[in-house]
């Protein structure tokens, strides 16, 4: 489950919808297309509504988000989850001293 803001409740609520939406479909009891699609519609809805107001504080915690990706998260993804990270000797000492 994503860690969510207060502020982001409404938007937490319409996706457990449609989680439960889409499992309905998928066992075949019922079909659930148009529920998911005006779900989905809701979702994207809201999502723009209550990003567009958002007040500083509020982007504050957006910006600091806990699961917002960090820098390591964009080079593994640029580097296609090849990256090492090299550290240097610190007991070395330089020749030229």
């Amino acid at each position: 489950m994503a860690v969510l803001l207060d502020f982001e409740k409404p938007i937490g609520e319409l996706t457990e919808q449609l989680e439960k939406a889409k499992e309905i479909s998928e066992k075949g009891e019922v079909d659930m297309t148009k529920s998911i699609r005006d779900l989905e519609k809701k979702i994207q809805k809201k999502q723009k509504e209550i990003y567009q107001n958002l007040t500083p504080w509020q982007r504050v915690q957006v910006s600091r988000h806990p699961e917002r990706p960090y820098t390591l998260h964009y080079i593994d993804y640029l580097t296609e989850h090849s990256f090492i990270e090299l550290h240097g000797d610190r007991n070395v000492k330089p020749s030229c001293l």
